[in-house]
């Protein structure tokens, strides 16, 4: 189990974006205003609702490219997970993270009486939108997932479980807790792992200060053990999966096609699955203009 560390880590903390946010805002234009000790909203213009949730270690700033272009068709809603950024961390200074959160918009769609958003969650932010997509079924419109998975160490082995890969993901969590965001490429070097180029993105986006180590240690445990598989049963919405795609028959991402059909094969309806080609995992952040082509036609 040790080989899977360091590509589980160069999967996961690709997240940590070079666009770590100034602090958000919960905008003045909502009726009633919505409060979370979880959570922040950020919400702008008119039309159908698209709630945007961000990975690990990332704020509603990371989609704002995207909602820009949006802006003047769609109601976009930039939620932010308290502790990312420079964001207060509230009350996810301990305990889990991804199921609270994913309770609080869940509040937010009721309270601010959304009609059949769409969902659109990158990484941990996917695994997020396709919590609330179960349990909200049928008021959910459609969901798109962007580099995200019910089970992200099944990305490297399909046959992997939650109970092998703890001993690691409770490696990184204390890594990062106890010595910060450089012990775990110490970590990784110790067990033998090499991720070359992929290693250097990998880390010198953790030397970026993605938030809070308390949110981004348990932010990467959830990652790492949560498995969502059996609750895709759960979901109406339709889904769509974007996901970052190299020609290189050489390179991982080559392959992973057949990896995420194999993940979401408990859907009710088959997901849609679109590549795109000179993506990593920041795929609206590394293709912005074919990402928003992508966001177009799902909201089509």
């Amino acid at each position: 189990m040790r080989r899977l560390l360091a590509p589980l880590f160069a999967i996961l903390f690709v997240v940590l974006p070079g666009v770590a946010a100034a602090r958000t805002t919960v905008s003045a234009s909502l009726a009633p205003a919505f409060r979370s000790d979880r959570i922040i909203v950020e919400t702008r213009g008119a039309g159908p609702d698209i709630v945007f949730i961000p990975g690990l270690g990332s704020t509603g700033a990371a989609w704002r490219s995207t909602a820009d272009k949006l802006e003047g068709r769609y109601r976009v809603h930039l939620v932010t997970i308290r502790g990312f950024g420079q964001t207060d961390i509230g009350a996810n200074a301990g305990g889990a993270l991804a199921a609270p959160a994913a309770l609080e918009i869940e509040r937010y769609i009721r309270e601010q009486r959304l009609s059949r958003p769409a969902l659109i969650g990158h990484s941990l932010g996917g695994q997020i939108a396709l919590r609330v997509a179960a349990d909200m079924r049928d008021r959910i419109g459609r969901v798109m997932v962007v580099d995200s998975a019910p089970f992200f160490p099944a990305l490297v082995d399909s046959r992997v479980t939650a109970r092998e890969v703890e001993p690691l993901a409770r490696l990184g969590y204390q890594a990062l807790m106890l010595f910060g965001d450089q012990a775990l490429k110490g970590q990784v070097s110790a067990l033998g792992g090499d991720l070359g180029l992929a290693g250097d993105m990998v880390f010198d986006g953790l030397g970026l200060q993605g938030g809070d180590r308390r949110v981004l240690a348990q932010g990467l445990y959830e990652a790492l053990t949560v498995d969502l598989r059996q609750r895709l049963r759960d979901v109406t919405a339709p889904v769509t999966v974007v996901y970052g795609w190299t020609r290189d028959t050489n390179n991982p991402r080559n392959r992973l096609e057949g990896l995420y059909r194999y993940g979401f094969s408990t859907l009710r309806r088959p997901a849609q699955f679109v590549r795109i080609e000179g993506a990593d995992h920041q795929v609206m952040i590394d293709q912005p203009a074919r990402f928003q082509a992508a966001v177009e036609r799902f909201m089509g």
